[in-house]
């Protein structure tokens, strides 16, 4: 923070935007991520494995175009499209090229044949992947006075305070009208319209493929009353303050961001249609195989920790088909989505 910010009040959006990307921000430490908080793609390489297993997926439904890409957004240090590039067979791998989206500087030790970009490549057909992104596009917050008013809340970055401003007017108040209605004095919401627009913005890219934000996420029908905002310091859960120090995030409304034909599933559907089950191995498998035995027990616990009720598994994946215009692909596309359907209803 410098001299001239200090002491400053800021609505929730501009204050976490230069607490997360600015130039001292938490995003551009040396640690990243995963110094702070635990990702599905930090839990297991089953996830890895699991969105490799949907870029074939979709390789398919395109009919196995001669490019194929995939987009690891909000990237980290690039372990999802690691590991996905990884996981791949052979004739698919030989095909693919490996796009990492971030604000921080490319990481030491990445593979050569990924391209780390501060912004989403144009044209790309394939998969577009955005674990934990959406949550961290910045927005505003707002709470409902006592004459009923909503108004933005104003945070100063030093300590985190709070006050109340203005009335949220404009776009703004249309979309908590139609997303996120006032339900009484104190109540909060947070203003997800950026996050439409930058998750609108994401899937423009793609000229054909899916599209995917998994996201810890609530629905219209469950919303918050004092909404989600917190922040994460050292694998901690902790108070926001939009001072650099800790990540800063909260929930998404996947069901805003949806464009025509897509869909949001729970992750525990969607990896259970991919092939993650947390299953126990049979025990006969430990007196034939003592050693395979316990890595299938872990690899069970690994698979149970993504799919888990009230944790990783509650996530919201939005699926967004792109460019599937064409009747064959408009089938097999439609084949893919039922099928994670299904699964849902399980």
């Amino acid at each position: 923070m410098t001299h001239e910010t200090a002491g400053e009040w800021r609505g929730w959006r501009e204050a976490t935007r230069e607490a997360l990307y600015g130039p001292a921000g938490f995003y551009r430490g040396p640690e990243g991520p995963a110094g702070h908080f635990r990702t599905s793609v930090h839990a297991s390489p089953l996830f890895a494995a699991a969105v490799a297993r949907l870029l074939c997926r979709v390789d398919e439904a395109l009919g196995r175009p001669a490019a194929l890409g995939f987009v690891d957004m909000g990237a980290g240090h690039g372990e999802l499209v690691t590991g996905v590039l990884a996981a791949l067979p052979a004739d698919v791998a030989a095909r693919t090229r490996g796009y990492a989206v971030e604000h921080a500087g490319r990481p030491a030790g990445l593979g050569p044949g990924i391209e780390w970009l501060a912004e989403p490549p144009r044209g790309i057909t394939g998969l577009l992947f955005a674990n934990e992104w959406l949550d961290n596009v910045p927005v505003d917050v707002a709470e409902v006075d006592s004459e009923g008013v909503r108004r933005l809340v104003l945070v100063r970055a030093e300590d985190g305070a709070e006050r109340l401003g203005e009335p949220v007017t404009g776009p703004a108040a249309r979309w908590l009208r139609e997303w996120w209605p006032a339900s009484g004095e104190g109540t909060r919401a947070e203003i997800g319209l950026p996050r439409d627009t930058a998750w609108a913005g994401a899937v423009a890219t793609l000229d054909r493929g899916l599209a995917v934000a998994a996201d810890y996420a609530h629905p219209a029908a469950a919303r918050p009353p004092f909404g989600t905002l917190t922040g994460f310091r050292e694998g901690r859960e902790t108070r926001p303050v939009p001072d650099g120090s800790c990540d800063i995030t909260a929930h998404v409304a996947l069901d805003a961001c949806l464009l025509p034909g897509g869909r949001v599933v729970t992750q525990r559907a969607a990896l259970r249609a991919l092939g993650v089950s947390g299953a126990r191995p049979p025990l006969t498998l430990a007196s034939g195989d003592p050693a395979a035995y316990v890595r299938a027990l872990a690899s069970a616990g690994e698979a149970a920790e993504l799919t888990a009720p009230g944790g990783l598994g509650d996530f919201g994946w939005l699926l967004q088909p792109v460019g599937a215009d064409r009747p064959g692909d408009r089938a097999r596309f439609d084949a893919l989505l039922v099928d994670v359907a299904d699964h849902e209803e399980q």
